[in-house]
């Protein structure tokens, strides 16, 4: 438009316009310079936020908060969990590669590359997930997975998820990419209560992580997406399907070839029957032993066990223990509903060095090392014989006639008539005789002549608190005793009569290490005259001879040993011991079911392979012969020192002054005493010599054998 002068007028918007060009680039360079200092601002808080995440210590796992059990040389037995986890923590490097690399394929494979978050890979999950309409791939890391495993619930909250990202982000912080591999390695759930791949190694395959191979490891990485789903014990379909897809994943990132990936996937896998399926976690049944005792004897909490981060210190040996497991996974079948118990104590210190309680701790957890229900039989006869060797009534030249015997007692108003296994009866036969064959009769006898009230009070002295009846039947163990009482027992015998209190634990300390209960120092006390401890030690050593009921076993043992077998209908027994280790073995069935003769024999032979594997380092040794015991020859048909007409002779043991003091001389008058006095002198001094020269014999049959 053109005024009247001719000039262009101007719009008065055109005037508005760039009245307003001022007012607007000054709130342009506001709105620029508030997001800058927004932005400054941002990484400001960003950066103080990772410091403070850096310096701020993660909480404690639930793993860190467990009590440990530890071992006499300071090594972890197990943990104590309220869940009853099975664990066993590896190194990296002790894990197949196969079984890394197929983790990584199929949970992460940018693991290595990112920083906790996988942007990219969470993004291509929901569109995955949308196209397959289905929850076909996860968005989580490694290392979320780790977070939330360690320190969360799996609950789907905001709050949950807020603190999942910070955990993941100190994890990141202050662990490298193989740490932090081999604690998600460590602690991901396998199925069945298994955690981590050496605990699901061994669970499925029996075997190592380290030994696993490309087929087994990709079976095992595909687990953790659903241990149940996909467990080869519930659903081998799914768990084969699963494990094609882990291969292919291998295949895709070029870790293996499609050919090897198929071949792997055809190959048939040998699993461990979950029948035999055992609890990976050693010594589970001292475990609950320790946790027993804490708790009723020391007055600690099961809350504190769980969760207050203890060190309790174990008087446990696990050399010795793997030794009693091995011998037991041996010695019994697995199928059967047999069930066992072994127990060993030092001698010299009272230390448990070992104990199974049962078969298979996941399908029977109750501890048969404690159970005082079940009848020793004539394991028990060793007490009594204590008792009548230390009282002087009996020694072992004494003579009584084995044969089908009535037995009255009571002032005569009751009868009692045991016999013999087998109805076998051996006529006059002595103490050493009686002992090896595990005569009944002698042993009545024997209990009818001291009474049975010091039978009783002898193996108080020894340690038993179970009650025991004081009638003719004790002489064959017919009161009920646990198989920790019989082991303890024996171990005053191996010691030469000095009883010291059966101990667990050593030490208690809290998570900063501050003691909170240490073992007293107890003192070995003389409860039974060391000679007549001896003289039994070396009548027990007959067991494992020519004639002895553990014969069958005795080539398996290249030691020293004394020890003394025991059946009843329902229970069979070993209970042994060598300078080192006095060991008790039971063998029965929970329901008090008979036994059969195979399952009788199962006792000795664990006996004989615990001892000879618990002391493969340590050489054998021969008893102590402690003063007041003397060694003669004796005629074995009379009980007579043997003299030169003897037509046999055998060297014995007696407690000084019990020793015969009449010389036999065959067919020879032996009516002189000042000869037979100077016979018995003389076999003294003899006999003193090769006892304590003895250890030729026992070395010479370790060398042959």
């Amino acid at each position: 438009m053109k005024s009247h002068t001719g000039r262009k007028e101007r719009s008065p918007f055109h005037d508005q316009a760039k009245s307003k060009d001022p007012q607007t680039r000054v709130r342009v360079r506001k709105f620029i310079k508030n997001l800058s200092l927004l932005a400054v601002l941002a990484m400001l808080a960003t950066a103080a936020g990772l410091v403070y995440l850096y310096a701020t210590s993660l909480p404690l796992a639930d793993s860190d908060r467990n009590s440990r059990l530890l071992d006499s040389q300071g090594e972890v037995i197990s943990t104590f969990s309220a869940g009853g986890k099975d664990s066993v923590p590896v190194q990296l490097e002790d894990i197949a590669p196969d079984l890394v690399n197929a983790t990584l394929a199929v949970e992460d494979r940018k693991f290595y590359n990112h920083y906790g978050f996988d942007v990219q890979g969470m993004g291509r999950a929901v569109l995955v997930n949308l196209e397959h309409m289905q929850m076909s791939q996860g968005a989580s890391t490694l290392t979320q997975q780790l977070a939330r495993n360690l320190y969360l619930s799996h609950e789907k909250t905001w709050t949950r998820k807020a603190k999942e990202a910070m955990y993941t982000a100190q994890l990141e912080m202050k662990y490298s990419k193989d740490e932090i591999l081999q604690m998600y390695l460590n602690e991901i759930y396998y199925g069945h209560g298994a955690y981590g791949i050496e605990a699901a190694s061994r669970m499925y395959f029996g075997k190592s992580a380290k030994q696993l191979d490309l087929a087994e490891s990709a079976m095992l990485a595909g687990i953790p997406k659903g241990p149940t789903y996909y467990s080869p014990y519930n659903h081998m379909k799914n768990a084969k399907d699963r494990q094609k897809i882990v291969l292919n994943a291998m295949a895709d990132i070029g870790e293996i070839t499609q050919t090897e990936a198929d071949k792997a996937y055809e190959k048939m896998l040998s699993f461990k029957p979950e029948s035999e399926r055992k609890t990976v976690e050693s010594a589970p049944y001292f475990r609950d032993y320790i946790r027993s005792l804490a708790i009723k004897e020391l007055g600690i909490s099961e809350a504190m066990l769980d969760h207050g981060g203890l060190n309790i210190y174990t008087t446990l040996d696990l050399r010795v223990q793997k030794a009693a497991e091995d011998a037991i996974a041996k010695g019994m079948d697995a199928k059967s509903e047999l069930e066992t118990a072994l127990v060993s104590i030092d001698p010299r210190t009272g230390y448990i060095k070992a104990m199974v309680g049962g078969k298979n701790y996941r399908t029977n957890q109750i501890n048969h090392v404690l159970a005082t229900t079940r009848q020793p039989g004539s394991a028990f006869k060793p007490i009594m014989y204590l008792a009548a060797l230390e009282s002087k009534q009996l020694t072992s030249a004494s003579m009584f006639n084995s044969e089908p015997t009535l037995f009255h007692y009571d002032n005569d108003r009751k009868t009692y008539k045991p016999g013999n296994f087998g109805d076998k009866y051996l006529g006059e036969i002595d103490l050493r005789q009686a002992i090896a064959a595990s005569d009944n009769i002698y042993a009545v006898n024997t209990i009818m002549q001291i009474g049975p009230e010091q039978v009783v009070s002898m193996a108080k002295n020894l340690g038993i608190t179970s009650n025991l009846s004081a009638v003719p039947s004790l002489a064959l163990g017919t009161s009920p005793v646990s198989p920790l009482e019989m082991a303890s027992a024996f171990s005053v015998i191996a010691a030469g009569g000095q009883r010291t209190p059966t101990v667990a634990i050593l030490q208690v300390t809290d998570a900063a290490g501050r003691v909170l209960y240490e073992s007293p120092q107890t003192k070995a006390e003389t409860v039974v005259e060391p000679a007549a401890a001896y003289v039994l030690t070396r009548l027990m050593e007959s067991v494992f001879e020519n004639g002895g009921t553990g014969n069958r076993v005795s080539k398996a043992i290249k030691r020293p040993v004394a020890g003394k077998t025991g059946t009843t209908n329902t229970d069979a027994w070993l209970v042994g011991f060598t300078p080192e280790l006095s060991t008790a073995v039971w063998v029965g069935y929970d329901q008090g079911k008979a036994i059969s003769t195979s399952d009788g024999r199962r006792a000795a032979p664990i006996f004989a392979q615990f001892t000879e594997q618990a002391l493969a380092s340590v050489p054998p040794k021969i008893f102590t012969v402690p003063d007041h015991v003397v060694s003669v020859y004796i005629d074995p048909e009379s009980g007579k020192l043997a003299g030169n007409g003897c037509e046999e002779k055998r060297l014995e043991v007696f407690i000084d002054g019990t020793e015969p003091k009449e010389v036999c001389h065959g067919t020879t008058d032996d009516s002189d005493a000042g000869e037979d006095e100077k016979t018995r002198q003389v076999q003294n001094q003899q006999g003193i010599q090769e006892e304590k020269h003895s250890w030729w014999g026992d070395f010479k049959r370790w060398w042959v054998e």
